[in-house]
């Protein structure tokens, strides 16, 4: 909790405002950041004991800013298990924004796709997901300052929220699909027999980040709304192999339609 405080305390420091929504961006996903005006951003190796980003396609920057007249913050950038770190410095971020205030997290993602109804390129919504990633940020002492020891996780993903995302898209002519995201570890992608089980235990979507911040999220009582962008087949499903290269070029592709949905919608959260 110490560390917390002190990168709050520097955040302070740096930016007077206090956003109650923050938009967390992965892979090849960044370009909502720029639509902000009167931005600050705030690199993260000047945040005290905020991990520093290593994966490609990853900022590695905290972004305030105004969407019209809403105050936004933007984790531009976030970091995973396989980079070395451990489940409580991958939630940093998030546990930070939120003792400033931030009380609705928007999670963006990439992840394979499992679904054969999928298409490179589609946005979405996660309605659950499947921790494979073998951790908890919540393992080990409970910081109550922060929340409860055992904290509810059967509506994970806010269905409120979910819905308000559906209308949006459908407002703008587009159709959000939903479903649950495995979480693994990584760095390295999935076996066609990997995929296959994943499949039989009901996923739709799989990738390597986001479970960790959303039972972050959840323990603190923050709502959760994440969206994961479609950047590859998973393996098997397609006669190609899979290259990262390949992520971040979809998601370059996707992030108009990520932009235009989360200029429409983040307006229309109650905070």
């Amino acid at each position: 909790m110490k560390e917390i405080l002190e990168a709050k305390r520097r955040l302070e420091e740096l930016h007077t405002g206090a956003p109650k929504i923050a938009v967390v961006l992965g892979s090849g996903l960044g370009a909502f950041a720029s639509e902000l005006t009167g931005r600050i951003e705030i690199p993260y190796p000047l945040i005290p004991h905020w991990p520093q980003t290593t994966a490609a396609g990853h900022a590695g920057k905290l972004v305030f800013g105004y969407l019209g007249e809403l105050p936004v913050a933007v984790m531009s950038g976030r970091v995973h298990l396989y980079e070395g770190y451990t489940p409580r410095q991958v939630v940093f971020g998030v546990r930070v924004l939120a003792q400033l205030g931030v009380q609705t997290f928007v999670l963006a993602c990439a992840a394979g796709g499992i679904c054969t109804s999928y298409a490179r390129g589609d946005l979405v919504l996660i309605s659950d997901h499947i921790n494979l990633q073998g951790a908890t940020p919540l393992t080990g002492p409970n910081e109550e300052a922060l929340g409860p020891r055992f904290p509810d996780m059967s509506e994970a993903y806010c269905p409120a929220l979910r819905r308000l995302a559906k209308q949006t898209a459908e407002e703008l002519g587009f159709t959000l699909a939903e479903g649950v995201y495995a979480g693994v570890s990584g760095p390295n992608y999935e076996t066609p027999a990997e995929i296959r089980y994943l499949r039989t235990i009901g996923a739709d979507l799989v990738g390597m980040s986001t479970v960790q911040e959303v039972i972050a999220a959840n323990h603190m009582g923050a709502r959760v709304l994440a969206i994961a962008c479609v950047t590859n087949m998973a393996a098997g499903i397609l006669p190609k192999k899979i290259t990262h290269e390949e992520v971040l070029e979809t998601g370059e592709m996707a992030a108009e339609r990520l932009v235009k949905l989360l200029k429409a919608l983040l307006p229309r959260i109650e905070a």
